[in-house]
C-alpha cells in the first residue's frame, strides 16, 4: 500500500498532542461542572432546512449519503452540523418539557464545515460550547455569568497564552445608528463589521454607498467603532459623541454591568476590554457579543466567540432565549501545537516501566504492575527482556519518568531523570503528584512565531480569517 497523502483540513494529532487536547477539554469540563452547567451531546446530522436557516452556510454543510443509494431514502435530506448552536436549538425544543430553565449546558463535540482550510480554520474540528437558555424570558445576569465562566475556563489553562475577551453590544450599536437617523441599521452593522479587513476609508465609502449615510453618520459610526477600554470609561466616551437614543442607553447599561462584573477576574493573562467595533455576523444576536483573540496569536481572530440571542429558539408559543459562548478548541491548539508552543512532558499515560530480568521472571513483573495500577499508578511491563540498559533508554524514549525492578529479595524503583533509586513497595508505592499523569508545558517564545503548516504534525500550512465560531 502506497504512503497514505493527509486531508487537508482534517487534523490528527500525535499521542503527546493528543495529551494536550485531552488536558485542555478536561479542564474546560472541570470548571464548565464547577458552575453548574450538565453535559450532552447531541447526534452528528440535522435536517438540511435546519441546517441552512440562515443561508450564508449554505456552502459550509457536508451532506450525508449512502454509497450504494438508488433513490432517495431515510437519509436524504440531512447534513453534518457544522456548529454546536444549531443542533442545541433544536434539542431544547424536542426536551423542553423535560428540562428545567433557565437550562445551563455544555457541549464539547466534533463539528464539520466545507471551507477552504486556513491556519486555525478546518474541516473538522472540536468546539466547546456553554449556554444558558431560559423559557420566555432571561435576566441580563446570565450575560455576565457566561463571560465569567469563560474568563474562568480560559485562566485555567494557563499553558495558552494571554488572551482579552472582547464585548460589546447589539443594541447599543442598534441605538446608536438609530439615534443617528440611519435607515438601513443592519446593513451599516454589516459594513461597521468589516473593519478587522478593510481600512476605515473604504468602510465609510461602503457605509455611503451602500447603506446609505450621510457622510457625518459614517463618521459617526467610525468614531463609535474606534471606542476601546478596559474599564468603564467607555460610557462617558459614547456619551461625548452626543447621539440619545433609549435603546443606545439600555445597550450602554448591558455592557457596562458585564464589564464591571468581569473586572475582578482580570489577571495579566486574561482581560476584559469593551470593544465598540465587535458586532458579530450572525443575524440572531441580540445583545451582548463576545470575541477573544490570544496575545501573539491575533492572526488567528476570534478563537471564542457568542453573545445573546433572544429568538434562536421557537415553538410558536414559547420562545426560548439564551446566551452563549464557543471556544474553538482545534482553532487554539493545533497552531500552538504545530509552532512547538505547546508540549507534554510524555507521549505515553505510563508513569513507570516495570523491568524484566528474563522471560522466565516475567510474570513476577506482571504481579507489579497489577499492584500498582490498584494504586491508580499507570504503568506498562516492558516488551522482550534486554538489557537494564536498553529498558531505560526504552522509557527515556516515552518520556517515562520510572524504572521498577524487581527482584526476589525486594523490589526498587529509579527515577530516571535523576539517577535516585530506592526500595519500593508496589502495594503502597505512588509517585509525585507531577510525575502521575503526562505535564503540559507551554513555550511562550514558540507561541508567537510566525511559523506555519496546516492540517496537524505534517500538511500544508493555512492563514486565517474571522468567523470560525458560530
Amino acid at each position: 500500500m502506497a504512503r497514505p497523502t493527509p486531508l487537508s483540513g482534517f487534523p490528527e494529532l500525535l499521542p503527546e498532542q493528543r495529551v494536550v487536547e485531552r488536558e485542555v477539554i478536561d479542564t474546560l469540563a472541570r470548571t464548565f461542572e464547577l458552575h453548574g452547567f450538565a453535559n450532552i451531546e447531541t447526534r452528528a446530522v440535522e435536517p438540511l432546512d435546519q441546517l441552512l436557516r440562515k443561508g450564508e452556510t449554505s456552502k459550509e454543510v457536508y451532506v450525508l449519503r449512502r454509497l450504494q443509494e438508488e433513490a432517495a431514502g431515510a437519509d436524504a435530506g440531512l447534513g453534518l452540523h457544522f456548529d454546536l448552536t444549531v443542533p442545541f436549538a433544536r434539542y431544547v425544543l424536542e426536551n423542553a418539557g423535560r428540562l428545567e430553565f433557565p437550562f445551563r449546558r455544555y457541549q464539547v463535540q466534533r463539528v464539520w464545515r466545507g471551507e477552504r482550510p486556513q491556519e486555525g480554520r478546518f474541516r473538522e474540528f472540536t468546539q466547546a460550547d456553554i449556554d444558558i437558555v431560559g423559557r420566555d424570558t432571561l435576566p441580563f445576569q446570565h450575560d455576565v455569568e457566561v463571560a465569567r465562566v469563560m474568563l474562568d475556563a480560559l485562566s485555567r489553562l494557563d499553558f495558552l497564552p494571554a488572551f482579552t475577551l472582547q464585548v460589546n453590544n447589539r443594541k447599543l450599536i442598534q441605538g446608536f445608528y438609530a439615534g443617528l437617523g440611519i435607515a438601513d441599521v443592519e446593513g451599516a452593522i454589516r459594513i461597521i463589521d468589516k473593519l478587522d479587513k478593510l481600512p476605515p476609508e473604504q468602510v465609510c465609502t461602503r457605509l455611503v454607498e451602500e447603506a446609505g449615510t450621510s457622510a457625518a453618520q459614517a463618521d459617526q459610526c467610525l468614531a463609535l467603532a474606534s471606542i476601546r477600554a478596559g474599564d468603564l470609561s467607555f460610557v462617558e466616551r459614547v456619551r461625548e459623541l452626543g447621539v440619545e437614543h433609549e435603546l443606545l442607553e439600555e445597550g450602554l447599561t448591558e455592557l457596562a454591568a458585564l464589564v464591571e462584573g468581569c473586572l475582578p477576574l482580570v489577571t495579566d493573562r486574561a482581560r476584559i476590554l469593551a470593544d465598540l467595533r465587535i458586532a458579530r455576523g450572525l443575524d440572531y444576536y441580540t445583545g451582548t457579543v463576545f470575541e477573544t483573540t490570544l496575545s501573539g496569536l491575533e492572526s488567528l481572530g476570534s478563537i471564542c466567540s457568542g453573545g445573546r440571542y433572544d429568538s434562536l429558539a421557537s415553538d410558536g408559543r414559547t420562545s426560548y432565549p439564551g446566551v452563549g459562548i464557543s471556544l474553538g478548541v482545534s482553532r487554539v491548539l493545533v497552531p500552538l501545537l504545530q509552532r512547538g508552543a505547546v508540549t507534554a512532558d510524555r507521549s505515553v499515560p505510563s508513569a513507570v516501566l516495570v523491568a524484566v530480568v528474563d522471560e522466565d521472571s516475567r510474570p513476577a513483573s506482571e504481579r507489579v504492575a497489577t499492584a500498582l495500577r490498584a494504586n491508580d499508578v499507570p504503568c506498562e511491563v516492558v516488551a522482550g527482556a534486554p538489557k537494564f540498559g536498553k529498558q531505560i533508554r526504552y522509557a527515556e524514549r516515552r518520556g517515562i519518568p520510572y524504572v521498577w525492578f524487581p527482584g526476589a529479595e525486594g523490589h526498587e524503583v529509579k527515577d530516571i531523570r535523576t539517577g535516585d533509586q530506592e526500595a519500593a513497595d508496589p502495594a503502597t508505592w505512588r509517585p509525585p503528584a507531577a510525575d502521575l499523569r503526562p505535564q503540559v508545558s507551554a513555550d511562550r517564545h514558540e507561541a508567537s512565531g510566525d511559523e506555519t503548516s496546516s492540517d496537524g504534525p505534517t500538511g500544508p500550512a493555512p492563514t486565517t480569517t474571522k468567523e470560525q465560531q458560530q
